[in-house]
């Protein structure tokens, strides 16, 4: 896709409303993980210095076109400014003489941070009034939350037609990394896709098998796909209900000519607890009375001859319960390996998704990893082929 970014913009002196997001996680009145501000910070850095006015748009939790005092974005232009270096005025409406009031009085270079665009149920109807009403104090937008890009609301979508649209820094890394993934990128490509349920994952599993050359799959979602092909998987977490989903998936896997890599042995366990009794037992010798919380050293080792022969990596979900010891050992070593050949030079890496963010931090392969997306939602929803309505508002 093609579209416009920052250095096709002539900032200085405009006013710069540039959507991000700041749905940070807090906890009596901090903010616990600043990850998402730290996302946007160079294109606030960006704009500013360039003397653009940078009026931030953003939403924080679910108050269903309310006003919710407790979801007020009051509480985190401090920490914005901190992380900045600079400060940042709060404007407690994001519409209005309010916001008006607040535009007005910025010199150019200053930062300006809008209250919640959710307390208006005119955002996720995508009302046009609205989105007029957001758009009337800016004379350019910027999109740099492709977290919230899979929305079509007024803040991501509508305000977008009203304005000229650019790509954040942040939104075109992202846009970038994931058209390098999966729309040209270098082969073969892997996909590992895990976590607990294929009834999650149907869309994004029948899209992958037309797009990669292999894909393993993991987590108790491989749980269905082994009970399928008959294997007995004891207790462990399985939907056996979706044995022809499977059974479909697989199919379409043939026919593309996409490898799929189930687990080759399991490690099994009575109870999900931390250091608990386990066992690696092969697939035909599962207990009746266990489950299978992750995979053993066979499966690991079938797991890094597929890493070895990639160009191209995307990754989302855990192989195993990684939350806990030891059910996190083939999790690891796969995220360890991956990075150690994205370090090498030899792949290409692109990860997304919460669990699986958490995992490849949890396995200090976060930093080796070629990109690794925030975006939860959004980052399912393009896996899955979809069209992202905050993306395609951006096509030049």
């Amino acid at each position: 896709m093609s579209f416009k970014t920052l250095s096709d913009a002539e900032l200085s002196g405009k006013r710069v409303l540039v959507r991000v997001d700041l749905n940070v996680p807090m906890k009596d009145g901090k903010v616990t993980d600043a990850t998402r501000i730290e996302r946007v910070l160079p294109t606030i850095r960006e704009i500013s210095e360039a003397g653009g006015k940078v009026i931030l748009l953003a939403h924080f939790g679910r108050p269903k076109g309310k006003v919710v005092a407790e979801m007020s974005l009051a509480p985190v232009a401090g920490p914005v400014a901190d992380l900045l270096g600079k400060p940042v005025a709060f404007a407690n409406d994001c519409t209005g003489d309010v916001a008006k009031a607040a535009v007005d009085a910025m010199a150019d270079g200053d930062v300006l941070l809008l209250e919640n665009t959710r307390f208006y149920a005119g955002e996720e109807k995508n009302d046009p009034e609205f989105a007029k009403a957001l758009a009337a104090n800016g004379d350019l937008y910027v999109n740099d939350a492709f977290s919230a890009a899979h929305r079509a609301h007024g803040s991501t979508e509508g305000i977008a037609k009203l304005l000229p649209a650019f790509a954040g820094r942040t939104m075109q890394a992202e846009l970038e990394a994931l058209g390098s993934a999966l729309s040209t990128p270098e082969r073969p490509v892997l996909a590992v896709v895990g976590g607990a349920k294929v009834s999650s994952k149907i869309d994004l599993l029948e899209n992958l098998v037309s797009k990669v050359d292999i894909l393993v799959i993991g987590g108790g979602m491989a749980n269905t796909f082994l009970a399928a092909k008959g294997v007995n998987v004891g207790k462990s977490l399985c939907e056996h209900d979706l044995a022809d989903t499977a059974n479909r998936i697989m199919a379409a896997a043939e026919k593309a000519n996409c490898e799929i890599v189930l687990p080759a042995d399991a490690v099994v366990a009575w109870e999900f607890a931390a250091n608990t009794k386990n066992e690696t037992v092969a697939l035909d010798a599962i207990p009746a009375d266990a489950m299978m919380l992750d995979v053993g050293a066979a499966s690991i080792e079938v797991v890094k001859e597929k890493i070895d022969t990639a160009k191209t990596l995307v990754w989302n979900g855990p192989l195993g319960a990684f939350e806990i010891a030891p059910f996190d050992k083939a999790t690891v070593a796969a995220a360890q390996h991956a990075a150690a050949r994205t370090k090498e030079g030899k792949l290409k890496t692109v990860a997304g998704g919460g669990d699986t963010v958490a995992a490849l931090n949890h396995a200090k392969a976060s930093e080796d990893f070629s990109y690794i997306s925030t975006a939860g939602g959004a980052f399912l929803e393009w896996l899955e082929g979809k069209a992202l309505p905050g993306v395609v508002a951006l096509e030049a």
